[in-house]
């Protein structure tokens, strides 16, 4: 985790592998609204891989949301993102 750190105000750090379906969706959403994110797939890197099961009780849940402020969501909606970003 020590190579992660937390995204730049107004945008998230997202994360992902390539089959999950609820990831592919948050990222068309996401880009639909204008919503700067970082798109980092878990299965290319260990340390993200190794945050989102930090963050999830020891599994690797996608999408995994990073926001500005360091605290983090699984699997949140669009609305939730927006609610967080402020």
């Amino acid at each position: 985790m020590s190579t992660l750190s937390a995204p730049a105000a107004g945008t998230v750090t997202m994360f992902t592998t390539t089959w999950c379906g609820y990831c592919r969706r948050l990222k068309s959403q996401l880009e639909r609204e204008g919503i700067a994110f970082t798109e980092v797939d878990i299965e290319r890197k260990p340390d993200a891989a190794d945050y989102v099961m930090l963050v999830n009780g020891g599994n690797q849940t996608v999408p995994t949301v990073l926001f500005p402020d360091g605290s983090a969501a699984t699997n949140p909606s669009l609305a939730e993102v927006r609610e967080r970003l402020g």
